[in-house]
């Protein structure tokens, strides 16, 4: 592996936060576009995204809710019977706007910044002793 530890690693964080957003269908595109800011490696990148996943994706989801309305300081919604296909269909993602969608993407950010700062330091921890075992071995 000739990336340095630095970029493996914020590669890896890159994906794995923004797989904390709700922007499902845009990780791969909103992880190579952090990582190229970092400085990551961008198939890092790649494989961060795999954090978030169909048996993730709810914990993550119900995770950033919960920080949502608290950092938004409300109590959570009931939200009334909405026809998803008919949202959809017109693109009226209003009525699961306030109830739902704003609390996840504002809980997610700071989910993302936590599990990012945590994935990054366990990469680069992991890749600095894999490419010292690597160098010992062929000394």
């Amino acid at each position: 592996m000739k990336a340095t530890p630095h970029a493996v690693a914020a590669g890896v964080a890159a994906g794995v936060a923004v797989s904390c957003t709700p922007f499902l269908g845009f990780h791969f595109i909103m992880a190579f576009c952090l990582a190229f800011i970092l400085r990551g490696n961008m198939i890092a990148a790649a494989l961060g995204t795999a954090f978030g996943n169909p048996l993730t994706f709810p914990l993550i989801f119900a995770a950033a809710y919960r920080i949502g309305i608290f950092l938004l300081g409300r109590a959570p919604e009931r939200v009334g019977e909405a026809n998803l296909f008919t949202l959809l269909r017109h693109l009226d993602f209003a009525p699961l706007w306030h109830p739902i969608l704003k609390p996840i993407l504002v809980g997610g950010l700071p989910l993302a910044a936590l599990c990012g700062a945590v994935f990054y330091v366990l990469t680069w921890q992991g890749v600095r002793l894999f490419q010292q075992r690597g160098k010992r071995r062929r000394s």
